[in-house]
């Protein structure tokens, strides 16, 4: 992780980062980390469960499935999530 610049654009070199310029880099690089994961996740299960036989392009039977499949998942992922953060509170 990168944490050598500022938000405010203005650093002095060897300084560091104030708490709050660093919070706000770290949820902004753990929101990228996670998005890319997910991404990576739900290509690889629904691609696996949706497309029988790779070509240069999708049939439509097997853009429905992945239309699907990305919505199951994003919706599965939401419920998940909800269930988490309701029990921490």
């Amino acid at each position: 992780m990168d944490f050598s610049s500022s938000s405010s654009g203005s650093s002095s070199s060897g300084s560091q980062p104030s708490p709050e310029v660093f919070m706000d880099q770290l949820k902004s690089q753990l929101a990228q980390a996670y998005a890319e994961e997910f991404l990576e996740t739900v290509r690889g299960k629904c691609f696996s469960k949706c497309i029988t036989k790779p070509g240069t392009s999708l049939s439509g039977g097997e853009s429905s499935c992945i239309s699907r499949c990305v919505d199951r998942y994003i919706e599965a992922t939401g419920i998940v999530s909800r269930a988490l953060f309701s029990q921490t509170r």
